[in-house]
């Protein structure tokens, strides 16, 4: 079966240091798709894109440049508990199967942003968590994209990342900024 786009490379050669895909600084508020190169941001493309063969190429899209701007919400204030949506955790997986390009994403943001996967259970659902994190993305110099950032009963489509994070105080859930004893150790 051919696709609509050419498959990336599966990483840059040694030694070799990738472009940006649009020109400003290497963290660029505002702009986060330009926080990955053109290859880089195939390459997560693709894996959700493999990960959800129903998905279509646009909101894939959408879906890697919003896990874009949490990681680097997550980043900029790390002690604060903020999560994903399950579309938009969907983008967080696809960076970080790629460790090479997410090591080095999470560098230039400033702090390696962790993740702590626990079952999907619709009980533990906390719209302030949302509201916090979507409030972070903003303060942090992005605009959200309002349609994957909505609670779990009005998701646009199924995909398939099977988790979801319960921050919690003390730093537990999709960051771990000290540690912490349930999900055995931090930075």
């Amino acid at each position: 079966m051919s696709t609509p786009y050419p498959p990336p490379p599966c990483s840059t050669g040694k030694g070799e240091t990738p472009t940006p895909a649009h020109t400003g600084a290497s963290v660029t508020p505002g702009n986060a798709r330009a926080l990955l190169t053109d290859a880089q941001f195939n390459g997560v493309l693709h894996t959700v894109i493999d990960n959800n063969p129903s998905m279509d190429f646009s909101f894939a899209s959408r879906v890697v440049v919003e896990a874009l701007k949490f990681v680097a919400a997550a980043a900029l204030f790390p002690t604060v508990p903020i999560a994903p949506t399950r579309e938009v955790d969907e983008g967080w997986h696809a960076l970080i199967l790629h460790t090479h390009l997410y090591a080095d994403l999470t560098t230039r943001l400033g702090r390696m942003v962790h993740h702590f996967p626990e079952r999907p259970d619709p009980s533990r659902y906390n719209p302030e968590v949302l509201t916090r994190t979507v409030a972070l993305i903003e303060q942090a110099g992005y605009t959200p994209d309002p349609e994957l950032w909505v609670s779990p009963n009005r998701a646009l489509i199924a995909v398939a990342a099977n988790c979801n994070h319960t921050p919690v105080p003390g730093g537990c859930g999709p960051i771990n900024p000290g540690g912490c004893a349930t999900h055995g150790g931090g930075e």
